[in-house]
């Protein structure tokens, strides 16, 4: 068997989430191949071949590619995937943007963020918002699988020495071009690779409260994300939703302010090592899964907390 594992990138550097789809790979077993696709992704090209198990590093380095756009992208995979057994990429936007495409190029069915490995056919994944976990099982000629970061710990990003190979391949479908990116900056870490991440809901009130999550994380080293109830009630973007239809972290730590608990954000961070929870409402669901439970209210909570760190 060999496996093809579409980096995740920005045509600088690799993302962390590639590190965890090769643990993935890993599991399946066989020789592990990485497709960078890009434009002057040369650093990235290199990253990949330092990857612990990989064999080899597939680079496509082309303008059609420049913005991973699916249209483009996905005709690539295609192509190179036919002499593959499993085709793997993260379950990130980009992920989940260019693999369903590929599946049904290739005439297959994709298999949905998975979290475990049983056999080479054979695979885990939640369904009702994590609720249940199905176990999924596909004859399928090349598997097409996405998969959830939080459910394999990433492979060493040093000790490989894979060989690099250029691929020449360039499709560009025509039928959409990139228009312009308008990217949030932040010294805090990424939402989804943080090892500590503060998250507030409806509880916060409004926007302007969230200084006190700001603050609190710029001490902690720590992301901050929202609830959907946070997000739909506009306190905060929804680039820092966590939760079913957001974002899936699973940090060592997790700290939930004013969140109520609702299903669809316990999909997305009861993965978390240590959960701690601060509301004011003893009842609220929050309290089932955390490790750490404080019944208070956040507004006077908070500030004491900051003062310890």
């Amino acid at each position: 068997m060999t496996i093809l594992v579409i980096a995740e990138h920005d045509n600088k550097v690799l993302a962390p989430a590639t590190l965890n789809t090769v643990a993935a790979a890993a599991k399946i077993g066989g020789d592990i191949h990485v497709l960078v696709a890009g434009q002057g992704a040369g650093a990235v090209a290199d990253a990949a071949a330092k990857i612990a198990g990989v064999a080899k590093v597939l680079v496509a380095d082309n303008a059609a590619y420049a913005h991973q756009l699916p249209e483009n992208v996905a005709p690539l995979v295609a192509e190179l995937g036919k002499g593959y057994s499993h085709i793997l990429a993260a379950a990130t936007s980009n992920g989940k943007n260019i693999l369903p495409r590929v599946a049904a190029q290739l005439d297959v069915d994709q298999i949905s963020e998975i979290i475990s490995v049983e056999s080479a056919d054979t695979f885990k994944r939640p369904i009702y918002a994590g609720n249940a976990i199905a176990t999924v099982q596909s004859n399928a000629a090349v598997k097409v699988i996405t998969v959830r970061a939080t459910g394999f710990d990433p492979v060493a990003a040093e000790g490989g020495s894979a060989a690099v190979e250029a691929v020449a391949a360039a499709h560009d479908a025509g039928t959409s071009s990139f228009v312009g990116e308008e990217l949030a900056k932040s010294d805090r870490p990424e939402l989804t690779a943080a090892k500590i991440v503060v998250s507030g809901g409806r509880g916060m009130q409004n926007g302007d409260n969230f200084k006190h999550l700001y603050a609190l994380a710029d001490k902690l080293g720590a992301a901050v994300g929202a609830s959907r109830a946070a997000v739909d009630a506009g306190f905060v973007p929804n680039d820092m939703q966590v939760g079913q239809t957001g974002k899936i972290v699973a940090p060592q730590l997790y700290i939930a302010v004013g969140i109520s608990g609702a299903i669809q954000h316990l999909a997305g961070m009861k993965d978390s090592k240590v959960i701690v929870a601060i509301n004011k409402d003893e009842e609220a669901p929050i309290f089932q899964v955390a490790d750490y439970g404080l019944v208070a209210d956040l507004f006077e909570a908070i500030p004491e907390f900051e003062k310890l760190v």
